[in-house]
Formats: structure tokens, C-alpha cells, sequence
């Protein structure tokens, strides 16, 4: 179970700073093969920030599943 707590806090720590990175800073080069895809006209801003939220809010989501583990179990 530790092991699960751990792995948890991980992914939302990394998830959610992702998302941070990409939603709010605009750090679109996070996104693997973005640059190069916009700039050919096959993905747009509006989906670089649909990533970023939904990586932040899944990083949000483990984050607080972890948090709950640890205080409950």
C-alpha cells in the first residue's frame, strides 16, 4: 500500500506540474511533436491547452487520491 501511496503522489506531482507548465506558462514544447504539427497547421493552440488542463486536473485528482490514502490508511 505504501508503494501505491508513493507512485500516486508521483504521477499527480508530475502530472499536475505539466500541466501547470503548459496550461498557464504556454510551454507548448512539452508537448511531444506539437512545435512541429502547428506549425504544419495539423493542431492548434485551443488543443495545446486542452492537454495542459487535462493533465493538470488528473495531476490534481492523483494528488488528492494520494493525500487521502495517506491520512486514511
Amino acid at each position: 500500500m505504501l508503494a501505491l501511496k508513493i507512485i500516486l503522489i508521483l504521477l499527480g506531482l508530475a502530472f499536475s506540474l505539466f500541466g501547470y507548465f503548459i496550461y498557464f506558462k504556454k510551454k507548448y514544447f512539452l508537448i511531444n511533436g506539437f512545435e512541429k504539427d502547428f506549425q504544419a497547421g495539423r493542431k492548434t493552440e485551443r488543443y495545446a491547452k486542452i492537454v495542459g488542463l487535462v493533465e493538470w486536473i488528473f495531476g490534481i485528482a492523483c494528488l488528492l487520491a494520494g493525500i487521502v490514502l495517506i491520512l486514511l490508511i
